[in-house]
């Protein structure tokens, strides 16, 4: 799981860029929909999500599935990534589009 800024910030250009060239899920629900379906290729959560219960199912999905899963420090700026005005507890990346390259870096930076 992704903890320190700079990662934080990679994170973060993934979902801008697939936002704008590729396919994404935002909100709990549609990511979890996602996950089961096996179409997510990362999932990013908040860690400030209150109750964190609404969130805690994903980790684990995640792990099942074999699909990459980062947290991220706040909300409203996974909403804000996302193209939305609100926070988003969560946001999967479907079609990552041009940001297939960044994606594998993030990927492979998660755990180091």
């Amino acid at each position: 799981m992704a903890n320190e800024k700079g990662s934080e910030d990679r994170v973060f250009e993934v979902i801008e860029i697939a936002k704008a060239t590729g396919k994404l899920r935002k909100g709990t629900n549609e990511v979890t929909k996602a996950i089961e379906k096996g179409e997510a290729k990362l999932v990013v959560g908040a860690k400030d999500v209150s109750p964190p219960e609404i969130v805690m199912h994903l980790p684990l999905l995640c792990q099942e599935k074999n699909i990459p899963y980062i947290q991220v420090a706040s909300k409203e700026e996974l909403g804000a990534a996302a193209g939305i005005d609100k926070p988003a507890s969560a946001v999967a990346v479907v079609r990552e589009g041009e940001a297939k390259e960044l994606l594998k870096e993030v990927i492979a930076g998660i755990g180091k």
